[in-house]
């Protein structure tokens, strides 16, 4: 499909992995998160359009509270918007995660965005008082409330898993409005949710190829059509890595992503991450952008053709991935990979 070069976006993504120094020691939390705002900064410098902050509750990852992390980096940074990837609205409050939002849009000057989640991790949920049985009931009538929020102005809604609200009105206020999106892992039924309550759609393609996406970007496309919903756009997640040459990143990205997934993959019964699955997935019908830059960049001008996606946000941080390789992965995505990007978007 036909792409506008100039209207693709490339955004950062990280979860606050805990990181290792040079030396393979393990880097404290606190250390983790001011190394998240340095990025930031970095991106900003890169001219980046977005960077993201996930929000998790166990020991791999050391941020919980991306809101606070963002608006430091908001104080050092000028023209990046800062969001998050994701905030996971089931186990919280619609209209706190709103009050937050705005007041991190005021103090950025209109550069904040909130990409919302029911969260692939469920430590939230008991860790706040929530049900796991409720899963999906939460995060409906949430969402619902959220898009009632977007309006800014005072609200009257009822549901079942919190007080009613009547009339209540929630400040700060915006300038311009908040941008926000729903990120969606593969389900139609969600696809469908985000077009109908009119957010932005955030695919998050952590495995396979990203043409078995294209079904679900044209549901969301008809789905919009069928709400009246204006248009609103398809961006991508997914992680990986960019050093100066394809051997370089791979030898790099490997053991921080194997411990990372096998951390992770003995909870959930995945078998163990192996050398062949990680070449498969640095492959061209893999999940993973790792690669020198002309590399990256040409498997992102696929993915964004083929799902016409408005924004790729590279998830920069991969398990114990050193922040000197995160920072140089970041000046490399900025610098080369981006703008070639553009070229061969408009070479066709």
């Amino acid at each position: 499909m036909t792409i506008d070069p100039t209207a693709v976006e490339f955004g950062l993504d990280t979860f606050g992995d805990v990181t290792h120094d040079d030396a393979g020691t393990p880097l404290s939390d606190a250390q983790t998160i001011r190394d998240v705002v340095d990025q930031a900064v970095l991106a900003d410098e890169v001219g980046l359009a977005f960077f993201g902050v996930g929000e998790h509750h166990r020991h791999e990852f050391a941020v919980s509270s991306p809101e606070i992390v963002l608006a430091a980096a908001a104080a050092r940074t000028r023209s990046i918007r800062l969001g998050t990837a994701v905030t996971v609205l089931s186990s919280d409050d619609p209209v706190r995660v709103y009050e937050r939002f705005a007041t991190l849009d005021a103090v950025s000057n209109g550069r904040a965005e909130v990409i919302l989640g029911r969260g692939s991790f469920t430590e939230s949920f008991p860790l706040f008082g929530y049900d796991l049985r409720d899963y999906e009931r939460l995060f409906e009538e949430k969402l619902e409330l959220f898009a009632q929020l977007m309006t800014e102005r005072p609200v009257t809604w009822q549901g079942t898993m919190r007080a009613a609200l009547e009339g209540a009105d929630v400040f700060p206020k915006t300038e311009r409005g908040l941008t926000a999106w729903v990120g969606v892992g593969g389900s139609p039924e969600s696809v469908v949710r985000t077009a109908r309550y009119g957010y932005g759609l955030m695919l998050a393609i952590i495995g396979g190829s990203a043409a078995r996406f294209r079904p679900y970007v044209d549901l969301f496309h008809r789905s919009l059509d069928s709400f009246g919903q204006p248009a609103r756009p398809v961006g991508v997640h997914s992680p990986g890595h960019i050093a100066d040459t394809d051997q370089q990143a791979w030898e790099e990205l490997y053991p921080a992503i194997e411990a990372n997934r096998n951390a992770i993959g003995a909870e959930r019964g995945w078998p163990p991450y192996s050398r062949l699955q990680f070449q498969h997935d640095v492959g061209p019908e893999g999940s993973v952008y790792a690669g020198a830059p002309e590399t990256v960049a040409r498997k992102i001008a696929d993915t964004v053709r083929t799902l016409g996606a408005r924004r790729f946000d590279l998830k920069f941080s991969n398990g114990t991935l050193s922040h000197g390789r995160m920072l140089r992965s970041i000046e490399l995505y900025g610098t080369q990979v981006a703008p070639r990007v553009r070229e061969l978007l408009a070479d066709g």
